[in-house]
């Protein structure tokens, strides 16, 4: 095997549009990873994640699942997380939250630990991520050099920060996610992979893939209305695509990935 191991993060999966778009791609594509992330708070009709949805995930090819704050959704997450074991919640949740904050993932050949994180910032406030990472990190690298971090969260100076200080603290890869907006900021800082955000996977033709006639609704009444998943022609996939030394666990180059495909329809099978 090389030194060297391809990684693929999809930013936030949205509803079936998302799903199906990461199964295309992955149907065509999956040789060429291997390590597969996605972000699957919003692979669920838009909000939280299903069991049936999580097993379609690992049959798509994909190695570990990060979330958000919007994990919590679908009801059902309290009857299956403690056995999801590709499913990761955010970090800094209190102690006897559900689930866990990050996993080593065993490929056999390499381990890659995969953490969640959730910022603070025009967000609910909960645990602090800065008095936890830098024990975790140290923690997962008794196993594997290869430690990477999904940091859900809404401001661009909260994401650039953390970032920097995990790149102290020896992280191979940082990746944010929640905003659905993919940013041209991608770069290599000491050693580490990192883009502010990674974008969405869904339909292109709405609201952060969310419907366009009920996003502008709830703009122009201020009044609540149910979001509703955007439907179209076109799919997007948003993704990072990052290189690393399985030896030093740092990362040696990285891609952004922004591309379409024709709608393509689905039976039997949820929004």
């Amino acid at each position: 095997m090389s030194d060297t191991i391809k990684i693929i993060f999809f930013g936030d999966i949205v509803g079936k549009p998302g799903r199906f778009a990461l199964r295309d791609f992955l149907s065509e594509n999956r040789a060429k990873y291997d390590f597969v992330v996605a972000n699957v708070e919003n692979a669920s009709h838009g909000f939280g994640l299903t069991e049936k949805n999580y097993n379609d995930f690992i049959e798509y090819g994909v190695n570990a699942m990060t979330s958000g704050n919007h994990i919590w959704d679908k009801k059902e997450i309290f009857n299956y997380i403690e056995n999801a074991s590709c499913l990761i919640r955010p970090l800094n949740y209190p102690k006897d939250t559900p689930g866990v904050g990050y996993r080593i993932i065993d490929c056999d050949k390499f381990k890659v630990g995969v953490i969640n994180v959730l910022g603070r910032v025009f967000m609910n406030i909960i645990d602090s991520p800065w008095d936890m990472i830098k024990d975790v990190i140290n923690e997962i690298k008794k196993e594997t050099p290869i430690v990477i971090l999904d940091f859900h969260a809404e401001a661009t100076a909260e994401k650039i920060c953390f970032g920097k200080y995990c790149s102290d603290l020896g992280l191979s890869a940082f990746f944010g996610t929640h905003t659905h907006v993919q940013t041209a900021d991608e770069s290599i800082i000491a050693g580490m992979a990192y883009i502010s955000d990674v974008g969405f996977c869904g339909a292109s033709d709405g609201v952060i893939g969310m419907d366009y006639n009920t996003s502008l609704s709830r703009f122009l009444t201020a009044l609540p209305e149910r979001y509703e998943v955007a439907e179209g022609e076109v799919s997007q996939i948003n993704a990072l695509e990052v290189d690393i030394d399985i030896n030093t666990g740092k990362a040696l180059n990285v891609k952004r990935v922004l591309c379409s495909n024709s709608k393509v329809e689905g039976s039997g099978d949820e929004d």
